[in-house]
């Protein structure tokens, strides 16, 4: 962690050693997954502005940002995590190794094969992907009993997991619908509650329970009230199970009963992040933190576009493709990119420069990267977000490519940095 000046210093934040190298790996694949969703995102651009999300080129494009993106991100952040901040070495790294060694693959062989109606390809990899998963939740469940305090990360955390594994199982059934076509009509009601279980259930639960330990320590906001978490965390743990009854059975008064408990954690999140915010002692925000800004700010407009998808369903499909625009890459890829600014940089300062920490010369873990190339990237992948979501609200294709292909920009720009992070020399200031 750096002080006011960006200066390293041993803390909370210090890598855990022995979880570096299984961090590194999940990173960097993640990264080429990002790199290959966003030129995904150019080839469907066409097909987001139709508004026909039951494309298989538009699963399996979501499927490079949700498999291969956040879910190898996440598992690669926990890997440092958990020994770190709740004080629990991972179990097994060598099983941790191996999660990421069937996982990884899977993942980029399911999305082309959903992408392409291939059933070797999609079968191979789904197979890859539900052996890869369960060694990790075996391996992060085995891990979490150890933990020194079960505090509102830790339940988070547990509760994720869950969903994890809800969402691997409704997958399952989707892809034997595919071959059997048991689920009729119901294939659609399915699908909806199979991508909130991934989005909400797994990634925004574990963005609260982490951000509720990382974003005080990144912005020195220690005084701020922390209760929101928890209030995020039960109604968003509650309304999932409760609109998946209302979807999967056909009962509106559920269906709506649970979009108001998820959007009362929404908004319990939100309410949280600006409490940390507000209350900072590092009153100059890094690029970092204004990633995770600008996503919440598109959290809340998926927010808001969420009871007009419920209210009008498959009779406005491009309301729905632009509510998930917004809060998968608006809301999750942006908020994942702002910590991975905070957390990747200080990996390879670690690596790199730990014996020198304090000399004369050493550079500070914000010298790792360009933070005016960092300001770019923001406009353009933020900007690009923003462009997709009017063009595929209004229908309108060429405008789907320009936002699109500025995300797409941007992610470069990103690639760019972590390249510069990991071989890079970093550019001592003068000043």
């Amino acid at each position: 962690m750096a002080s006011d000046k960006g200066r390293v210093r041993v803390s909370d934040a210090t890598p855990a050693a022995g979880a570096i190298g299984l961090a590194a790996e999940h990173f960097a694949a993640a990264t080429l997954y990002l790199i290959a969703g966003a030129i995904g995102l150019v080839w469907i651009a066409p097909e987001l502005a139709a508004g026909t999300f039951l494309s298989p080129h538009v699963a399996g494009v979501t499927h490079l940002f949700t498999l291969g993106w956040l879910t190898t991100t996440i598992f690669g952040a926990l890997y440092q995590l958990l020994p770190v901040a709740l004080g629990a070495p991972v179990r097994w790294p060598r099983i941790g190794h191996l999660s990421f060694w069937t996982f990884a693959p899977g993942a980029g062989v399911f999305a082309c094969g959903v992408a392409e109606g291939s059933t070797l390809l999609h079968d191979t990899g789904i197979a890859l992907v539900a052996l890869g998963l369960t060694l990790a939740v075996a391996n992060i469940g085995a891990t979490l009993p150890r933990a020194r305090a079960r505090d509102v990360t830790w339940a988070a955390i547990v509760l994720a997991l869950a969903f994890l594994s809800s969402t691997l199982g409704l997958g399952l059934l989707l892809l034997h619908n595919l071959h059997t076509g048991v689920l009729g009509a119901a294939r659609v009601r399915v699908l909806a509650t199979h991508l909130h279980v991934a989005l909400v259930g797994w990634a925004l639960m574990m963005m609260a329970g982490v951000s509720h330990r990382l974003l005080p320590m990144f912005m020195l906001a220690h005084g701020a009230d922390t209760r929101w978490t928890r209030r995020a965390i039960a109604p968003l743990a509650c309304g999932l199970p409760v609109l998946a009854l209302g979807l999967d059975g056909g009962f509106p008064a559920a269906s709506w009963t649970g979009l108001i408990l998820l959007e009362a954690g929404l908004a319990a999140f939100v309410r949280q992040a600006y409490a940390f915010y507000s209350t900072r002692v590092r009153k100059r925000l890094d690029v970092g933190m204004h990633f995770a800004a600008a996503a919440l700010a598109f959290l809340t407009l998926s927010g808001v576009l969420a009871p007009i998808v419920l209210a009008l369903g498959l009779r406005a499909p491009r309301v729905g493709t632009a509510y998930v625009i917004a809060l998968l890459l608006g809301g999750i890829v942006l908020f994942i990119t702002g910590f991975f600014y905070k957390i990747v940089p200080l990996l390879a300062w670690t690596i790199r420069y730990r014996g020198r920490m304090g000399a004369a010369g050493a550079p500070t873990v914000a010298d790792m990267y360009s933070a005016r190339v960092a300001r770019l990237q923001l406009a353009c992948m933020a900007g690009g977000v923003l462009t997709t979501v009017a063009a595929v609200l209004v229908g309108v294709p060429a405008a789907a490519y320009a936002g699109t292909a500025l995300f797409a920009l941007g992610v470069l720009l990103f690639a760019s940095q972590l390249t510069r992070v990991v071989f890079g020399r970093a550019t001592i200031k003068l000043s």
